[in-house]
């Protein structure tokens, strides 16, 4: 599955966010976006994922054009060929690990619990299905919530910041559980981030500037 942008503007009255982005996005590819503070990392993500409007410019994913669709299709679209991993994990407190993994499933009325334990094992999760998040590190939150993106096998995965509340060593855990699970079906990644480290893992890393897309984007190989 595709993901075309094509000269995308974003804007808040008359403050600009980005301006004039394209970008392709092959399956299987991951593609990481890097840039200051401020200059809509996140937004971008957002708009690729139908949960932001854009100003101009189209944003065209497996054949469909977001800009056009409803948000009751933009929901579905997203419960069915979309994964999203954000920074600040967003599991739900009362729900133990195990059921907040499964909920992209029990919203697609598939309920596989095998499923979801082969996924808790894959992150390195195992065992603690039963456990609530309070009772986790941030590190296994975010674990969770990369299962939970992929639990329903999309075919491309967003990821905003995922390490940036983590430890060196627990970034790098985190990102070989995401590339490995992506890689694992085949599913195109965009992840954006001030990590160095997590932007050298890309097969394409951008620089976004209030201009667009910069490619190739400054060294990003980590010291």
């Amino acid at each position: 599955m595709s993901l075309i942008i094509q000269t995308v503007s974003k804007h808040y009255g008359s403050v600009p966010v980005f301006h004039n982005v394209s970008l392709t996005v092959a399956p299987g590819e991951f593609v990481a976006i890097i840039g200051e503070s401020g200059v809509g990392k996140s937004t971008l993500l957002n708009c690729m994922a139908g949960l932001d409007s854009w100003n101009e410019g189209s944003v065209v994913l497996d054949g469909l054009d977001l800009g056009s669709q409803s948000d009751d299709q933009l929901a579905r679209l997203r419960r069915e060929k979309t994964g999203f991993v954000f920074q600040a994990f967003h599991v739900l407190p009362h729900l133990s690990v195990a059921q907040n993994v499964a909920l992209p499933l029990m919203l697609l009325g598939r309920h596989d619990d095998a499923r979801v334990q082969a996924m808790l094992d894959a992150v390195g999760l195992a065992g603690l299905g039963e456990r609530l998040p309070q009772q986790l590190s941030g590190g296994q939150l975010q674990r969770v919530a990369i299962a939970r993106a992929l639990i329903h096998q999309p075919m491309l995965l967003l990821a905003d910041e995922p390490t940036g509340n983590l430890d060196p060593h627990t970034a790098d855990k985190v990102m070989e559980a995401l590339i490995s699970q992506t890689r694992a079906h085949g599913a195109a990644m965009v992840l954006v981030t001030h990590s160095k480290a997590a932007a050298a893992r890309a097969d394409r890393t951008l620089l976004l500037t209030a201009d667009g897309l910069v490619e190739p984007a400054i060294d990003v190989n980590p010291a």
